[in-house]
């Protein structure tokens, strides 16, 4: 297993996996918490973003690859926080709905994190933060074609719910990145309680199949590494919970200003990384 899977960034110059939790530099986990607690707010108050912020905030201190394997479980429990959102009715309606996509992606998903050791971790970083500020630029501006492209490609036909999920599944195993996914769903009009009871039904399966997988492909450094992306499920609820409180006070636009310019500085600290300018 590559070095940079355990190293986190040089200024801190800790071992993950190769030595105790316990040995990590205090102001490394205080890091770690406070980018799963915001990341947690971000989702209790949006309906998505834990992934996506949380793996960009942790990727411009550690690799990519740590990112992304941390954040496993507490990704999973973000989704069985906001899962209470559905009814049993509307679960086994989406599910039915949205069955081939939700199958497709978990496969693809498999297949991204068995390749997520053979990704250098510089191109990696260069990557996430190219797709994160994307995102947000397709969100806060009309970009001409998107529209046509998605009313051919983002259609609920089975064949096309495979090929779109497959794809969707590959870069978030390797990523973390699920705006693909989200935007995916965002193209199906549903209501807000709704929409963000999918993307947790859809996100609980993904990263249900995910903790497995993890464990039996050896992406966990060691068992310490994985006991911390464990106990780092409760600040992620807490953080949650947090933001679905908020939630209430913010109006949408307040809501888009602070998670988009949020994933802005991100992106950019991103691209900056991968370049090797900061």
């Amino acid at each position: 297993m590559r070095e940079s899977r355990l190293l986190v960034h040089a200024e801190f110059s800790v071992p993950l996996g190769a030595a105790d939790i316990s040995a990590l530099e205090p102001a490394t986990l205080g890091i770690i918490l406070a980018v799963v607690l915001l990341a947690g707010a971000v989702t209790g108050i949006a309906g998505f973003g834990f992934a996506l912020v949380g793996t960009m905030a942790l990727a411009t201190v550690f690799p990519p690859s740590v990112a992304v394997v941390l954040l496993i479980v507490p990704i999973l429990a973000t989704n069985l926080s906001l899962i209470g959102e559905l009814d049993r009715s509307s679960i086994r309606s989406c599910s039915r709905r949205f069955y081939p996509y939700i199958g497709a992606t978990i496969g693809g998903t498999v297949i991204g994190m068995w390749l997520l050791e053979a990704i250098p971790a510089q191109p990696l970083t260069l990557a996430l933060g190219i797709l994160t500020l994307a995102y947000v630029g397709q969100q806060l501006v009309s970009i001409p074609g998107v529209d046509r492209l998605e009313s051919r490609c983002f259609v609920e036909r089975p064949s096309v719910m495979i090929g779109v999920g497959s794809v969707s599944g590959l870069v978030f195993g390797a990523t973390n990145v699920g705006v693909q996914i989200v935007a995916y769903i965002q193209s199906r009009q549903l209501g807000r309680t709704l929409f963000v009871g999918v993307i947790a039904l859809i996100f609980l399966g993904i990263n249900t199949v995910r903790v497995g997988a993890a464990g039996l492909l050896g992406l966990y450094p060691s068992l310490e590494v994985a006991l911390l992306s464990v106990g780092l499920a409760v600040p992620t609820v807490a953080g949650v919970v947090a933001g679905q409180r908020l939630r209430p006070f913010l109006t949408p636009k307040q809501q888009r200003v602070g998670v988009y310019g949020l994933l802005t500085v991100i992106g950019l600290r991103l691209v900056f990384g991968g370049l090797g300018i900061a």
